[in-house]
């Protein structure tokens, strides 16, 4: 079973991010890969969260005939190439905008590192947005810690309902976090 498990803050974390960004390099293609971050709460210092590492992977833009081609190309080696690493990727995923791999996947598991790979207007960036706030702001950072602890007691067995459960004070805090990077007019 893949149970929804919070750990406390492990300062390894930002380690275990650092060694799998540079094995994901090592094998994806330089051409089509333009950053990865760490993101998710084991990228936020001292916040409590589900001890498996979120890594956002970007490709590069190119179109061919209007139509962008950047996912189709990176399904064309992304998936082989990661499943060398340890990943399993998710073919069934309802987003068409991500491909999402996910390393340790039950029964295998446990689950110890997620990548999720979009192309450069995926809203899925907007989640560093949420990260840099949180890193910012220690008093958010322990709220939400407190919200994701009563909903793994909740939901312990119900990873939807969980991260369901996060959406809405997610989306309560973004409006504070896209206004804490405008720039200030003087």
């Amino acid at each position: 079973m893949d149970r929804v498990v919070i750990a406390p803050y492990d300062r390894l974390w930002p380690v275990l991010f650092d060694r799998e960004a540079a094995r994901i390099r090592e094998v994806l293609d330089r051409d089509l890969v333009t950053r990865i971050e760490h993101f998710g709460s084991t990228a936020v210092p001292g916040l409590a969260a589900k001890p498996i590492i979120d890594l956002l992977v970007g490709v590069r833009w190119r179109s061919l005939f209007w139509k962008n081609v950047s996912l189709v190309e990176a399904k064309q080696v992304a998936i082989s190439q990661l499943k060398s690493l340890g990943y399993d990727y998710w073919c069934d995923n309802p987003d068409p905008q991500r491909m999402f791999f996910v390393k340790g996947l039950p029964p295998n598991g446990p689950r110890t590192h997620h990548i999720h790979i979009v192309e450069p207007d995926s809203l899925l960036w907007e989640r560093l947005l949420f990260r840099d706030y949180l890193r910012q702001h220690p008093e958010e950072a322990t709220r939400y810690a407190r919200l994701k602890c009563d909903l793994a007691r909740r939901y312990a067995t119900d990873r939807e309902a969980y991260t369901s459960g996060k959406a809405e004070y997610i989306e309560s805090v973004m409006p504070a976090a896209r206004e804490s990077v405008k720039p200030i007019r003087t």
